[in-house]
């Protein structure tokens, strides 16, 4: 037993030991109560340095001095770092004082260091019941385009005129994927967001967002332009359950951090102005914010989770049915309903044949010759029956009683050919 595990009554007692006890007594009492004579001594010896009541009370075992201990002029620079990313309209948790010290080429203090620096300088207050659950368990899809997140947040312009401010996000590297200044919440403007991203990184295979009649009105009964936009492309539109926004939480999250940032910044006056800062803050959480989803990994920025995993192969668009090919329109209707498209018939003594109702000039020198007029759309030729091509006229219309050369001219040469 060393000096630090003996009891206080036992500590008192070796204290007020007497002098003049008898020979043997410390060897029979240090027995009795199960301690060496070493231990009795470094007792007596601290009573007679520091006095009775130090002795009684067990030593700290801390070492007098710590190598390890963080320096005051590294926490000194991490509440400058932290200043200066609250100043920002940023995130400046531990984690990102850490990150952002690390990226600078310094050796940053654990997480539980900063907190504790953090708490004791005054700069927090602790918040015991917004610890993280430590059981809880996110769930990430394994690959960027596997998944992304749509969701609009209103907002206001300097003269207090309304807008909009899309966001999609990936749900694998946490990329902004695009930021859109709008208007308003309005499905023309989250088609141009969608396809804004889609122009930069691909399609994804699927596209969560919420019931709003601008995303994905399907749970109200009917379809909207940008779902229909991603089924042509194969894309999977899903939605949270109504009234739980936490399915959406990530976009959520990352609108906290978007508004912060603006409000560190003057209030856009017009919608360019919004998309300028919308452009920078994209740039900032992409390439030089280290993302605290990405903890585990090193607090990689979402630029740099996303180029170490490949993203998913994009969807594959639906087979579309072949139109079918339209029938060739029949020929022009008569009383009796719709004539043949062929009539054989024998040329009249004026050198005439006649078919659905109209006399066709033949010529003379073919008077009693039986011939074949066949109609086209356009066009009807008058042959032999061997095939000896003897007339061809533009078409008539209806009604007329007589076509001849000086009314619907050959358009082939007037000499006959023989059809192949």
């Amino acid at each position: 037993m060393d000096s630090n595990s003996v009891p206080p009554a036992v500590r008192w007692a070796i204290v007020k030991w007497p002098d003049d006890a008898p020979r043997g007594a410390v060897s029979a009492f240090c027995a009795e109560h199960g301690i060496s004579r070493q231990v009795f001594a470094k007792i007596r010896q601290r009573a007679r340095a520091g006095g009775e009541m130090a002795a009684i009370a067990p030593r700290s075992r801390a070492p007098r001095s710590s190598p390890s201990r963080t320096g005051t002029d590294v926490i000194a620079r991490a509440l400058v770092v932290r200043a200066e990313l609250a100043a920002a309209g940023l995130d400046h948790g531990p984690l990102s004082v850490a990150d952002r010290i690390r990226r600078a080429g310094q050796a940053a203090p654990s997480r539980a260091t900063l907190a504790r620096a953090f708490t004791a300088a005054g700069v927090v207050v602790p918040e015991p019941r917004k610890k993280p659950r430590s059981a809880l368990r996110r769930f990430v899809y394994p690959a960027p385009n596997c998944l992304w997140q749509i969701d609009a947040v209103d907002w206001s312009l300097a003269d207090g005129s309304p807008a909009a401010i899309f966001q999609v996000t990936d749900d694998h590297s946490r990329m902004n994927l695009a930021s859109l200044a709008a208007r308003g919440e309005t499905s023309t403007a989250a088609i141009e967001a969608v396809s804004l991203a889609m122009d930069r990184w691909g399609i994804p295979q699927r596209l969560l967002s919420d019931n709003g009649a601008a995303l994905n009105p399907t749970r109200r009964g009917h379809t909207g332009k940008l779902v229909e936009l991603l089924q042509a492309k194969g894309v999977e539109a899903i939605t949270g359950r109504p009234g739980r926004p936490t399915t959406q939480g990530k976009n959520e999250r990352g609108h906290q951090t978007l508004i912060k940032y603006l409000n560190a910044r003057p209030p856009a006056a017009t919608l360019d102005q919004l998309q300028a800062l919308l452009d920078a803050f994209d740039d900032e959480y992409n390439h030089h914010r280290g993302h605290q989803a990405h903890r585990d990994r090193g607090m990689l920025t979402p630029w740099e989770a996303w180029q170490a995993t490949t993203p998913a192969d994009p969807p594959q668009p639906p087979v579309s049915e072949p139109l079918p090919v339209p029938p060739a329109l029949p020929p022009a209707p008569s009383r009796n309903g719709y004539l043949p498209p062929e009539v054989t018939t024998v040329v009249g003594h004026a050198g005439r044949a006649t078919a659905h109702h109209t006399e066709y000039h033949v010529g003379t020198k073919h008077t009693g010759q039986t011939v074949t007029i066949t109609f086209t759309n356009q066009t009807v030729t008058i042959h032999t029956p061997d095939g000896t091509l003897l007339r061809r006229y533009a078409r008539p219309e209806q009604g007329t009683q007589y076509a001849g050369p000086r009314t619907h001219p050959d358009p082939e040469p007037e000499q006959p050919t023989t059809m192949s």
